[in-house]
């Protein structure tokens, strides 16, 4: 199935809104995109021991909170005695949980979706943690899409519910990094066509690199088939431009939505990719300043 253009959409990335007083991923700035009546807002979700998720990023407290330990060994209880750390501070604000946040969008109501960036990537010994997340998220319905990298989680989710709406975000097979990064995220080779990927096509240059792309991209969406959305950086998108593969234009074709991330008005070369990818279709771009990237896409 063909998609047709449609008007970019804002995704609020860890509900930020430009000079929010609020930290990313709390309850608060959630509530301030959902009265600001935001398109899209993405929250990270990882999994506490049991009955809900916490909203942060990495596996353990220190990261973004004042508590210490792994955030799959706290209770709920305790997770909602700490405090959030914002750019190494401690703040006023706790971390919120995943069942606050879908109680704050059935309370508000409107048109605005959510986005859950689901953060364990590990695989899992049963199926509890997934069934968790549907049974706190099932009252959102097609508000709601979860996202990840882990395409095993995606097909699990799938399985487990059909209705879901799901994102793929290839990161972790396919890359392209303008710095070295860290060397313990995947992929973890620079390929032969200046793309980090650990596939064997990657390992010798024998074809254009528009093919080399075409073919990993077929691959990629052969694991996942029935997702709504890809998720690619925007410097992955620019770099395939440059290589003659059209991304956006390829996934169309198959059906499926771009969302390039992460796009922030304050970064100069997030905004001088800016117009090749609002004119190559890009259906989505995540972005921490909303508001003055919306008005760049106006321009």
């Amino acid at each position: 199935m063909q998609l047709k253009p449609q008007p970019p959409l804002i995704v609020h990335h860890m509900a930020a809104l430009d000079s929010s007083p609020f930290p990313p991923n709390s309850l608060e700035a959630v509530r301030l995109c959902l009265e600001a009546d935001a398109p899209f807002i993405e929250i990270d979700v990882t999994a506490l021991a049991a009955d809900d998720y916490l909203l942060v990023h990495d596996p353990v407290l220190e990261s973004e909170t004042t508590g210490v330990g792994e955030v799959g060994a706290t209770r709920a209880d305790a997770a909602k005695a700490l405090s959030i750390k914002h750019q190494g501070a401690a703040t006023s604000y706790r971390p919120a949980l995943l069942s606050e946040v879908v109680a704050l969008f059935l309370e508000i109501g409107g048109r605005t979706r959510l986005q859950i960036d689901y953060k364990d990537v590990l695989p899992m010994r049963d199926d509890e943690p997934l069934r968790r997340l549907l049974r706190l998220i099932e009252p959102l319905g097609g508000r709601v899409l979860v996202s990840s990298g882990a395409d095993w989680h995606l097909r699990r989710l799938r399985t487990l519910a059909s209705w879901l709406d799901l994102g793929f975000d290839i990161g972790f097979y396919l890359d392209y990094r303008q710095e070295p990064g860290d060397s313990r995220q995947p992929p973890f080779h620079l390929g032969a066509y200046g793309y980090h990927d650990d596939h064997i096509l990657a390992g010798r240059a024998l074809q254009e690199p528009a093919a080399y792309l075409a073919e990993r991209c077929a691959l990629l969406l052969r694991a996942i088939p029935d997702v709504s959305t890809w998720y690619v950086s925007y410097r992955m998108l620019a770099r395939s431009l440059d290589d003659g593969f059209d991304m956006t234009a390829w996934l169309h074709r198959a059906g499926v939505k771009m969302d390039a991330w992460t796009l922030d008005a304050d970064k100069p070369a997030a905004v001088a990719a800016l117009p090749r990818l609002k004119a190559a279709g890009v259906d989505q771009f995540t972005t921490n300043t909303p508001r003055t990237l919306a008005a760049l896409l106006k321009d």
